[in-house]
């Protein structure tokens, strides 16, 4: 396929799964992790930065010279009077887990696509480009009120599961106005360290409007034993408020008109988005994660790419 069609941005307030599943073309120039050259017949594909062994029980043989004392077989070398060891083997792929924000917030934008709809394609173009690099995918998709989730698998079936899920819950947003007592991202974030295996990639999608100190340390605790990145969602609008006309604002109860010259409350409304913003990125600071910024305005494919493509990414291990 060519690259045109993969390059342009996600559409429309709602998901298509026939886009969602063309995702996948766009996806082969993606690496989401660097393949590293092996250094021994048990090195994995992947360096990880997280403690533990993280290997998988292969055999036992008889113990050699320069063995790891410690992988002796106690059981076997009693039960046969002679020394034997155990081998492992380091894993070889990753488990990928894609969470997507489907809450009523993010039915808003005001260019190209609603916030919902980009977080759609992002999560669809990340699980297939972690299926073509042949690493399990796994599912996390939330809304107001509830979450679907899917254990990681190496099959065309679970990013297949995945994109039902985000269809699913899209088509569910009717209103970016939340309604009291949802989920809250400290609670997905709490629910995730319940389902998250040590060692996962995971992929946090959302306009993050709800990452409170609460959020962050459940956040501190999951990168402790996760690889966390945040892609951070946004729309121009909630970052500038620029009109050529009256603006009118509701809160889905009552409508307020604003004249087109108000300046005073335009300073104080970006004068908030920018104090927002430099919140998040203290917080992702602080927490050492990693936080990639995309716009409804942008095209999702030539970012990700700049990121992830596999000629000129470098250092994620």
């Amino acid at each position: 396929m060519s690259s045109t069609r993969a390059d342009t941005a996600a559409r429309g307030p709602y998901c298509a799964m026939s886009e969602l599943l063309r995702e996948r073309f766009a996806a082969r120039d993606l690496k989401l992790f660097s393949p590293r050259p092996a250094q021994s017949v048990q090195s994995g594909r992947f360096r990880t930065r997280f403690r533990g062994r993280g290997v998988d029980f292969e055999e036992v043989r008889l113990y050699q010279a320069g063995d790891d004392i410690r992988s002796i077989d106690w059981r076997v070398t009693a039960r046969t009077q002679t020394p034997h060891t155990k081998l492992y083997s380091e894993e070889r792929e990753r488990p990928v887990y894609i969470v997507c924000d489907q809450r009523s917030p993010m039915f808003f934008g005001s260019v190209n696509c609603f916030k919902s709809t980009l977080a759609c394609h992002i999560g669809a173009l990340l699980g297939w480009a972690a299926l073509h690099s042949g690493d399990r995918v796994g599912t996390l998709v939330f809304g107001d009120s509830d979450f679907r989730d899917a254990r990681p698998k190496r099959s065309k079936h679970s990013v297949l599961q995945l994109l039902q899920f985000l269809e699913s819950y899209n088509h569910a947003l009717q209103s970016p106005i939340a309604s009291t007592g949802g989920l809250s991202l400290a609670q997905i974030c709490k629910d995730l360290r319940r389902i998250a295996t040590p060692g996962a990639a995971v992929f946090i999608i959302s306009d993050l409007h709800d990452l409170d100190d609460e959020a962050e340390k459940q956040l501190f605790h999951l990168q402790r034993h996760l690889d966390i990145t945040l892609i951070h969602l946004s729309d121009p609008l909630e970052q500038q408020l620029r009109a050529h006309g009256p603006l009118t604002i509701t809160d889905g109860a009552s409508r307020v008109q604003l004249p087109a010259q108000d300046t005073q409350f335009q300073r104080a409304y970006e004068a908030r988005a920018a104090e927002h913003l430099a919140q998040l990125q203290a917080r992702a600071q602080r927490l050492g994660l990693e936080r990639l910024a995309l716009s409804t305005a942008d095209s999702h494919t030539q970012l990700l790419r700049q990121r992830f493509g596999g000629a000129r990414r470098g250092g994620r291990q």
